[in-house]
């Protein structure tokens, strides 16, 4: 497995790091034991990044992953924690909270569900707008000079709040939604990541399964599934969606590789400072995945990928409207 390194003061991961969000209800039920099983597998395959939230299912991912890490040498992966979304016992979203007191208390529970000491990044989820960033962050300094956290990360928030929060303290990595189908972070958001010497970590480089090679038209979301709430798998955009696949699908058999590895791949060619993510739930998908990092991309291929999924191509909203305006970019 590559190494590559978060930005100027972050630390060194894996060039491909696993999301376990899905491994929770995010996408339907999934199964726990496959879910610990792919965990291990990663770890087995150089996998040292891995990343999760305290939100997710309400600390089952957390759970999950301190069964599925137990025994294992601390040093040998590192993990990187979201906080301050708010859920309701329905699972309903509540907003955010990024007040200084809530960030530790956050903190305080996410060490006790993964057995910890420590967290290596620690990151708002989304901006609070009642709370300066700079309060948040100011925060975040506090555990990390008391050895509570190792570095601070930030999630789905604009350049200009990146440049803010990187004033306060350094910021290892942004944490934001990037793929051949969400480009909105190319405008400004990446060119100040590389002027302040700062990380990405690329979710989404799947499109949360839609560029992945394995969804079709008449498939439908399964109970639970978030994605059947998500605008590019509705009616009229999926099949849109679904016609840039089948044209990358081309260039991947050209390329003697499969539609999920090209993209991720694509995604892994848009800088050294970019670490993918993938939401793998089972070793099968991990396992088709990891040949990715493999996978070197002339510009001849580049130019033939974009041309089968040019910026902007793609149908529907990331996420539902309601969620659009919580984002520090588009699509």
């Amino acid at each position: 497995m590559q190494m590559r390194t978060l930005g100027s003061t972050g630390p060194a991961v894996s060039a491909l790091g696993l999301g376990a969000m899905g491994m929770s209800g995010a996408y339907g039920e999934a199964d726990r034991a496959e879910s610990v099983a792919t965990v291990h597998a990663a770890l087995e395959a150089g996998v040292t990044l891995i990343d999760t939230a305290d939100f997710y299912a309400m600390g089952h991912n957390e759970l999950l992953l301190a069964e599925a890490l137990r025994g294992r040498d601390r040093d040998s992966y590192r993990l990187s924690v979201k906080f301050g979304m708010l859920r309701g016992p329905g699972h309903e979203f509540g907003g955010h909270d990024g007040r200084p007191a809530a960030v530790k208390n956050f903190l305080a529970y996410s060490l006790a569900r993964l057995g910890t000491d420590h967290i290596d990044i620690y990151r708002p989820a989304r901006l609070d707008p009642a709370v300066p960033i700079e309060e948040t962050v100011g925060a975040v300094k506090e555990l990390i000079d008391a050895g509570y956290v190792r570095h601070l990360g930030l999630s789905e928030v604009d350049a200009a709040t990146v440049r803010r929060a990187h004033a306060v303290h350094p910021v290892a990595d942004l944490q934001i939604e990037y793929s051949l189908i969400s480009r909105a972070v190319e405008a400004e958001v990446l060119p100040t990541l590389r002027e302040l010497g700062i990380g990405l970590t690329a979710y989404g480089v799947l499109g949360r399964g839609l560029i992945s090679g394995h969804w079709s038209a008449g498939r439908g979301a399964s109970a639970g599934d978030s994605r059947g709430f998500s605008p590019r798998f509705t009616s009229g955009n999926v099949e849109h969606n679904l016609g840039l696949v089948e044209a990358l699908r081309t260039v991947a058999a050209a390329k003697g590789c499969t539609v999920a590895q090209l993209a991720i791949a694509w995604v892994a060619a848009r800088g050294e400072g970019i670490v993918p993510l993938v939401g793998a739930r089972t070793r099968e998908r991990l396992a088709e995945a990891l040949p990715a990092m493999r996978l070197s991309l002339t510009a001849d291929d580049l130019a033939e990928i974009e041309k089968a999924v040019p910026p902007g191509a793609a149908r529907g909203d990331r996420y539902p409207s309601a969620f659009m305006t919580g984002l520090g970019v588009g699509n």
